[in-house]
């Protein structure tokens, strides 16, 4: 169960694949979009804005880097915060990873991000090796419910589309650099195996 590269190595979902193929292949659609939207900027780049907008590049990074690692390490599988979460003090600052982005170097905010990426990949293969897509979340919403891991990676695939339209405007206001897919090279990205390789 994976995605598949299209005739140019970049990920697609199946055309016709099951469920979880299909949502995996989705949101490593997105990852890898993200990932080249973000690739190859250094400070300056990542640290741009658009408009009246705080939004940067680097905050997209970090915080889905967050949003990994809550979804998959905390949520599903309900563990605690590892780090640098661990030291938030989310009430001082709800927006603490938006914020602290600019601190950290390129280098910093894309490992980040592609480690959180990496642990969520490991996650997900775990729990869909137990339970499948409908493996609930060990930790519960407000009300008590606990969602499947089908709605936490709809979730996540939504989280991930919305933030790349950002990421698109702003690294097009950078070095206007446009499109969905990188045209003569793969995305700087480490794609998950796939099938038969």
């Amino acid at each position: 169960m994976g995605i598949d590269p299209d005739r140019h190595g970049h990920p697609e979902p199946p055309l016709a694949g099951g469920e979880a193929a299909t949502l995996l292949g989705s949101l490593e659609r997105q990852r890898a979009t993200l990932a080249w939207k973000c690739g190859g900027l250094d400070a300056t780049g990542l640290q741009a804005t658009v408009g009246d907008s705080t939004i940067t590049l680097g905050g997209l990074l970090k915080h889905l880097a967050f949003v990994e690692d809550q979804k998959f390490s905390q949520w599903l599988h309900g563990r605690d915060p590892a780090p640098p979460w661990d030291t938030v003090d989310w009430k001082a600052d709800r927006d603490w990873d938006w914020h602290s982005a600019a601190e950290d170097s390129p280098e910093q905010l894309q490992t980040l991000w592609r480690d959180a990426v990496t642990r969520s990949r490991s996650l997900v293969a775990e729990a869909l090796a137990e339970g499948g897509l409908d493996t609930l979340t060990r930790r519960t919403w407000p009300d008590g419910q606990a969602p499947s891991l089908r709605r936490i990676l709809v979730d996540l695939i939504e989280e991930y589309a919305r933030h790349v339209g950002h990421a698109d405007l702003i690294r097009e206001s950078v070095d206007g650099l446009t499109g969905e897919d990188p045209t003569d090279s793969p995305y700087p990205y480490e794609l998950p195996p796939f099938p038969g390789r």
